[in-house]
C-alpha cells in the first residue's frame, strides 16, 4: 500500500500536536519508520517549530537490557531528560522490526530500566496534565506487527491507515466527530460512581467517584478512540479474565486472569509467560492496582493485533491498566509500569455504571 507520509505527518503536527512557531518537539522512533520520521520533520520545518530527531535500532534496548550493569541500565540519558522534562512537545513512531528482541531478558533487569524511570515518567505525566507538555504516540506499518496481526505487510498498512482514519477525505474531521461523540458518552460517564464488568469468567466493580473522564481523541495516541479515567485506588473487587493476549517486554502473556481484593491483585494467573506476569506485578506496590479503566471506541479497528496501541481502541471492548495512572483524571496511583488489559464485551458481556447499562454485547447504550 502506498501511503501518504507528508499527509501522515502533517496531521499530526497539525491536529495532534498543536505546533506552533518556536516550540521545541522532540521525535524520536525506529528507522524502519524513516520516510515518516523524515515527513514528521519537514512537517515541523514548516510550522516553524525546532525539531529535535532521534532515530532508534529496533533492538538496541535489547542489546543495553543484555550486556549492561545495573548502573548502565539505570542511566537516563541527557536526551530522555530532555524529552520528558524541557521539550515543549514529543511525538514517538513505534517501529519494532522484532517485537520479540527481548523475550530472554530476565524480568528483573527490566525492572531496574523501568524503576530508574518511574520518577522521569511521572513528572512529565504531571507537566501534560498541567498542559506544559504536548506528546503523540503512534505506529508504522513494519513487518513485525503484521506478522503478530497474521497480516501481510501491506494488509496491515490498509487496516492500520482505516484505523487512523488516513483512508477518510478529511480525517481531520472524522476525529472530531469521534471527539464529539466521545464527549456525550463523558457527559453520561462524569455523572455515575460505580462500574461494574460482567462477562465470561469476570465479575469486577470498582469506583470512580470525583475523578475526570478524558477524551482520547487521537492527540496523545494515533490512532486512538477511547474514554478513560482513574478508578478510586481501593475500590477495586472481584475477578477478571482477559481476552486477548498482551505483548510487552518481548514476551506474549496470554489467558490473564486477575482477582482484586480492597483494590490489589491478591492473585494472579496467565496461560504462558505467568512468572513474568508475577515478576511484573512485583514491581513495586503500584503495579498491583489500577491506574486506569476505559471504554474503546474506534471501529476501525476491526481486529486483534496483539499491539496494545491498536487493541485497546477497538470498539465495543473495555480495558484497564495495571500500574501507573494519569494525574488529569485525579488518580494518585504510582508504578513504573503501566499495562493495559483488555477485556471484551462484544459477544458476551455488559458493562453498568450506577446500575444503568452503558455497554452490553459490544453495543454503547449512552
Amino acid at each position: 500500500m502506498s501511503i501518504d507520509y507528508e499527509r501522515w505527518a502533517d496531521i499530526l503536527t497539525g491536529y495532534s500536536l498543536a505546533l506552533q512557531p518556536g516550540e521545541t518537539v522532540g521525535i524520536a522512533g525506529g528507522v524502519a519508520a524513516e520516510p515518516l520520521l523524515r515527513a514528521i520533520y519537514r512537517s515541523a520545518l514548516r510550522r516553524g517549530a525546532l525539531p529535535a530527531l532521534a532515530p532508534l535500532f529496533s533492538d538496541t534496548p535489547a542489546d543495553l537490557l543484555a550486556i549492561g550493569n545495573d548502573q548502565q541500565l539505570a542511566y537516563v540519558t541527557p536526551h530522555e531528560r530532555w524529552a520528558f522534562l524541557e521539550a515543549d512537545t514529543t511525538i514517538v513512531v513505534m517501529a519494532s522490526t522484532n517485537t520479540r528482541s527481548q523475550s530472554a531478558i530476565d524480568p528483573t533487569r527490566q525492572a531496574v530500566w523501568d524503576r530508574a524511570r518511574a520518577e522521569l515518567r511521572h513528572t512529565a505525566a504531571e507537566r501534560a496534565a498541567r498542559g506544559e507538555r504536548r506528546w503523540c504516540l503512534t505506529i508504522f506499518p513494519t513487518a513485525a506487527y503484521a506478522q503478530d496481526a497474521d497480516m501481510g505487510t501491506d494488509d496491515f498498512a490498509r487496516f492500520l491507515a482505516s484505523a487512523c482514519m488516513l483512508d477518510r477525505p478529511d480525517p481531520v474531521a472524522a476525529w472530531h466527530d469521534l471527539s464529539e461523540r466521545q464527549a456525550e458518552m463523558i457527559a453520561v460517564l462524569e455523572t455515575r460512581d460505580d462500574i461494574q464488568v460482567t462477562a465470561p469468567d469476570t465479575d469486577l466493580r470498582l469506583s470512580v467517584k470525583g475523578r475526570q473522564w478524558v477524551n482520547s481523541d487521537g492527540k496523545r495516541n494515533f490512532p486512538s478512540g477511547e474514554v478513560f479515567t482513574g478508578p478510586v485506588e481501593d475500590s477495586a473487587e472481584g475477578h477478571i479474565a482477559f481476552s486477548y493476549p498482551v505483548v510487552t517486554g518481548g514476551r506474549e502473556i496470554t489467558d490473564i486472569r486477575l482477582r482484586f481484593r480492597a483494590g490489589v491483585v491478591t492473585d494472579a494467573s496467565a496461560g504462558k509467560n505467568e512468572a513474568f506476569l508475577i515478576e511484573s506485578l512485583d514491581t513495586d506496590p503500584g503495579a498491583r492496582r489500577l491506574g486506569e479503566f476505559a471504554f474503546g471506541t474506534n471501529d476501525g479497528v476491526t481486529r486483534w493485533t496483539k499491539n496494545i496501541l491498536l487493541d485497546e481502541k477497538m470498539g465495543g471492548t473495555v480495558h484497564m491498566a495495571l500500574g501507573s495512572g494519569y494525574p488529569e483524571t485525579g488518580s494518585t496511583n504510582r508504578s513504573a509500569i503501566h499495562w493495559d488489559l483488555i477485556c471484551d464485551i462484544r459477544e458476551r458481556g455488559q458493562v453498568t455504571a450506577d446500575g444503568e447499562v452503558v455497554l452490553e454485547n459490544g453495543r454503547y447504550r449512552i
